[in-house]
């Protein structure tokens, strides 16, 4: 046996041992599967789902419902990146038929984000199934915002499967979206970070109005919501200590970690031409890089600001796609040394006040004039780039980042569905 099959023989053994082992939390699919699918029985379904609906033996949500006695699947709505995830990070997806079930596919990530009247017609209630991130500019929840909304105009109900929040439901972080800049990466009046599983945040929704559309000016609407909870999840719980296999909900998410990350990095992202940030390379929103980069500078100015629960390295290497390919690029990779004491938001801010003193002319607001629009959705604010914007210093926005947060757990309390 040479050393080729050796290493595919053990990695089968390991996948098979962490498939064998039961995990700690069984999700909503499971619950309802166990529930005999109560609440479907007898209707006809239309279901919101990606590649991340599965159980834990990763059997497809979509696959589940069309066998599931009793339920009829009508039809499928695609969101970004497609039911079956055939479609890459900002592709429109098309109308069509899932090739294994027959059921009709509406897209829902293209010319309509928030389905059509004659979409919906003739079901009975939506189920939505997606893995979340539990950060706000993480489209799927718009889209089931808008989901929601579309079923409240038409008496549909909807069904929430929930999910682990791979962040933990204790961490909110970021001010709120302010008047102009609702968007499809900021639909709804919340945090950045916001602790909630996306069971609790469609019933907060739901209840406080907070559905509004993609615009953030229509009247809130209210639909007829039921949420099938976790067994075994605590709020104290990142995704790893679920026990629950991963299934990347979008390409460059193809970790649990890499939710974590995602908040860290994905704001000072929106710059183009700025910094890599590790997407075209095997650590995507996990380092912060450049080609004119002294990587030694920035991790030393980085790691004299004392940042609680992070650390960083110096890394170089070469993407393998997008504007670095080919490139050596030098820079700092990070870690969290301890996830509850960290910002990660934060670090975003911090890591452009560090490039900003050590390289003055790189001031990305200036740079990538054309991306300031998209970095004031994502932030929700034009009020953090006003402040933010022309001497970098973290100092000026920290306090206003931060003045939601504290009400915003008061808020969401009250639709914690687990301890």
């Amino acid at each position: 046996m040479n050393l080729k099959t050796i290493a595919s023989a053990v990695a089968g053994l390991v996948l098979t041992a962490t498939l064998a082992a039961a995990p700690k939390v069984k999700v909503g699919i499971e619950v309802l599967e166990a529930r005999n699918f109560e609440g479907l029985q007898g209707k006809k379904v239309g279901l919101v789902t990606n590649p991340s609906g599965v159980d834990s033996k990763l059997r497809s949500t979509i696959d589940i419902l069309s066998e599931a006695p009793g339920v009829e699947l009508k039809a499928l709505f695609a969101p970004e990146h497609g039911v079956r995830g055939d479609a890459y990070a900002g592709d429109k997806v098309d109308n069509a038929s899932d090739p294994k079930t027959g059921v009709k596919v509406y897209s829902i990530y293209g010319k309509y984000r928030k389905p059509s009247p004659e979409m919906l017609a003739g079901l009975d209630v939506v189920v939505y199934d997606i893995q979340d991130i539990g950060s706000r500019s993480y489209t799927f929840i718009s889209t089931l915002g808008l989901m929601m909304r579309a079923c409240a105009e038409q008496g549909i109900e909807v069904m929430v499967l929930d999910r682990p929040n791979p962040l933990g439901g204790n961490k909110v972080e970021g001010s709120y979206v302010e008047d102009g800049c609702y968007s499809f990466v900021s639909e709804f009046k919340i945090p950045y970070i916001y602790g909630l599983t996306v069971g609790e945040l469609a019933l907060l929704l739901n209840e406080e109005g907070l559905n509004c559309g993609e615009k953030g000016n229509e009247e809130p609407l209210s639909c007829k919501l039921t949420v099938v909870p976790m067994e075994g999840w605590t709020r104290d719980m990142t995704y790893e200590k679920t026990g629950l296999p991963w299934i990347l909900p979008s390409p460059n998410i193809p970790s649990e970690k890499s939710a974590l990350y995602y908040p860290t990095s994905g704001i000072l992202g929106e710059f183009q031409g700025y910094l890599n940030i590790g997407v075209g390379y095997t650590l995507p929103f996990q380092v912060f890089a450049a080609e004119w980069m002294d990587a030694d500078a920035l991790k030393a100015e980085l790691d004299s600001y004392g940042l609680p629960g992070i650390e960083f390295r110096t890394i170089h290497f070469k993407p393998f796609w997008g504007q670095d390919a080919a490139k050596l690029i030098h820079g700092v990779q990070f870690y969290f040394s301890d996830w509850e004491a960290a910002e990660p938001t934060l670090v975003n801010f911090y890591v452009m006040q560090a490039v900003g003193k050590l390289y003055p002319e790189r001031n990305p607001f200036k740079l990538s004039e054309g991306r300031n629009n998209m970095f004031d959705k994502v932030c929700g604010s034009t009020h953090i780039r006003e402040a933010f914007g022309e001497e970098l210093k973290v100092d000026a926005i920290a306090e206003y980042w931060r003045k939601d947060n504290e009400a915003f757990k008061l808020l969401s309390k009250k639709y914690y569905l687990y301890k």
